[in-house]
């Protein structure tokens, strides 16, 4: 499977936070008639305890050897094309010729819908029904999903970002209302009707568990870095610099390269990997135990306010793109990987690929790495991360069960497996019109860029692996080896095991509080401001959110 999105990719837009924020706003009084016990203070759930809900696992058969073997949870890499693919799926999984609605998110510009896509047309003749997405906007994804659960009209087959899901307040209790329970069409050897789903690691399953019930098919990560610096070697290689292995060889070579007068500045919004470099905790949205062992955020760390004020400096000094800083919707990974206004931008990993392999049509020399994580003041690192689902597949409630299993049919063509007819058909489109075959294997054109925006892959799931990319030859050995290297710092969660739902008050601050930091950084409140964010982030859900980690814990037995 060949995807141009990553765990890592999704979780950039939860981590930047834009265009949610209307979820602090409106999340809170949408859900609140979902149930007439909503969970506002939160809920902690065994996961180790709904084994019994859990699709039996199978490996398919048609699996091809990997190249590059990743270090768990880092997925296998396929630095060639299959020679010869078979067909993974003998019978059309649509029978009723009812189209299906679905909704599906994309970052860029909207692909042409049914009817008016090659694409499209191609894959739903496959399908034997159509389905006809709705495609929004990646960035306000949140506020659509909203205004869905406020008027509980929810399409056939639905893709909740993982990261849209830690965003709303009493999403379990949503999902009882408005999706069909999947535990007794999936659970143990039922799975069995559709091989692609029964593939699927068992971790993913179990975060597919709202209320001890399977509601959702999970579309399991391809990594399990949320971010990554990336630069642009080419550029350093010109002016005879070397990748830097320290903060301070970082801001240095920031003040080196950023050249206002050429239109040249060294950063977009780095701050995620700046916590990272000071050791700021990321578990859980950046929780960990202190030295008692009891919660802490990292609000209320000396390492986040050491990040804090390293970050506002660097926006002080006018190292980071104007257009960032003035928030005028400047697009900061076009201004990195096609103009090179930015020499280092931080990303989703999943970004790396499909910039290269879109803007080295036009520039041979163009070459973007990433930057390997480092700990300030020495010693290893602390490398963020988590193994949740890109997204989750729900599937509208009320519908009779021979449609489910239609829908379930669908979804299981739209998880086939690199190897596979299907697979091909899902992420290249038609040949000769989507893609051309190379001694790599098939190469987008210029009209797959157009019309493929990943619609199908935003209703499936996969056995995540990494690769192959004819365009980009170097990339999969480029990216294991980042990744099996950075994971060997992978921090460790203390919750492991336990899905939380984080108490409702919690959650709606979420956004305003980061807002706060944010007008610290940019210099529109003072430093000395940050104890009474703090405060404030305390009475407004987080010691409410402290006090459920801690029992999670101790219930847990942990």
């Amino acid at each position: 499977m060949t995807s141009r999105f990553s765990g890592g990719t999704s979780r950039r837009t939860f981590l930047e936070l834009v265009g949610l924020g209307a979820v602090a706003a409106a999340a809170g009084p949408i859900l609140a008639g979902c149930s007439s016990k909503p969970t506002s203070s939160g809920t902690a759930q065994n996961l180790d305890k709904v084994a019994g809900v859990l699709p039996t696992h199978k490996d398919l058969s048609l699996s091809i050897k990997a190249d590059v073997i990743g270090t768990r949870p880092v997925p296998d890499g396929y630095t060639k094309y299959p020679t010869s693919l078979v067909d993974a799926i003998t019978e059309k999984p649509g029978t009723s010729g009812q189209e299906i609605r679905a909704m599906t998110p994309a970052w860029g510009p909207a692909p042409p819908g049914i009817g008016k896509s090659a694409y499209i047309d191609a894959v739903n003749a496959d399908l034997g029904t159509p389905v006809n997405f709705t495609i929004q906007d990646g960035n306000t994804y949140a506020d659509k999903l909203n205004a869905m659960f406020g008027a509980r009209d929810v399409p056939d087959l639905l893709c909740v970002p993982s990261w849209e899901v830690e965003k709303i307040p009493r999403f379990a209790d949503a999902t009882k209302v408005l999706f069909t329970d999947l535990t007794d069409y999936l659970k143990g050897d039922a799975v069995a009707k559709y091989p692609m789903l029964a593939s699927f690691p068992t971790g993913s399953w179990r975060n597919s568990v709202w209320n001890e019930r399977l509601y959702a098919v999970p579309n399991p990560t391809d990594g399990p870095f949320p971010w990554a610096l990336f630069t642009r070697k080419d550029l350093l290689d010109k002016k005879g610099l070397t990748v830097p292995k320290s903060l301070d060889e970082l801001l240095a070579m920031g003040k080196e390269v950023t050249d206002p007068k050429n239109k040249v500045w060294a950063f977009s919004d780095i701050f995620a990997m700046v916590q990272m470099f000071h050791k700021v905790p990321g578990s859980k949205g950046g929780w960990r135990l202190n030295a008692s062992g009891a919660p802490e955020f990292k609000y209320e760390t000396p390492e986040y306010k050491a990040a804090l004020e390293v970050m506002s400096k660097v926006y002080k000094d006018g190292l980071i793109h104007p257009d960032i800083v003035a928030s005028k919707g400047a697009d900061a990974s076009q201004l990195f990987a096609r103009n090179g206004a930015i020499i280092f931008h931080q990303a989703g990993v999943g970004f790396w690929q499909g910039a290269q392999a879109e803007h080295q049509k036009v520039n041979k020399e163009l070459n973007i790495q990433p930057v390997p994580i480092f700990a300030v003041g020495g010693g290893n690192p602390l490398v963020w991360g988590d193994d949740e689902p890109i997204s989750y597949t729900f599937i509208k409630a009320g519908l009779p069960k021979e449609r489910v299993e239609e829908l379930l049919r669908i979804v299981n063509w739209c998880s086939a497996p690199l190897g596979s007819q299907e697979a091909q058909l899902r992420d290249y489109g038609v040949a000769g019109k989507h893609h051309t075959a190379t001694p790599g294997g098939p190469t987008k054109t210029d009209l797959a860029f157009k019309e493929i925006a990943n619609q199908y892959f935003f209703i499936s799931g996969r056995n995540p692996t990494i690769g192959p990319f004819p365009d980009t030859p170097n990339y999969v050995n480029d990216l294991l080896a980042y990744s099996n290297e950075m994971v060997k710092n992978l921090e460790k969660d203390p919750w492991d095991g336990l899905k939380l739902e984080m108490p409702a008050k919690y959650k709606a601050n979420a956004v305003p509080t980061e807002e706060k930091f944010t007008d610290v950084l940019r210099g529109r409140r003072p430093l000395t401001d940050v104890d009474a964010i703090v405060t404030e982030w305390k009475a407004n859900g987080g010691d409410e959110a402290r006090a459920l980690l801690a029992k999670a814990l101790t219930e847990a037995g942990k």
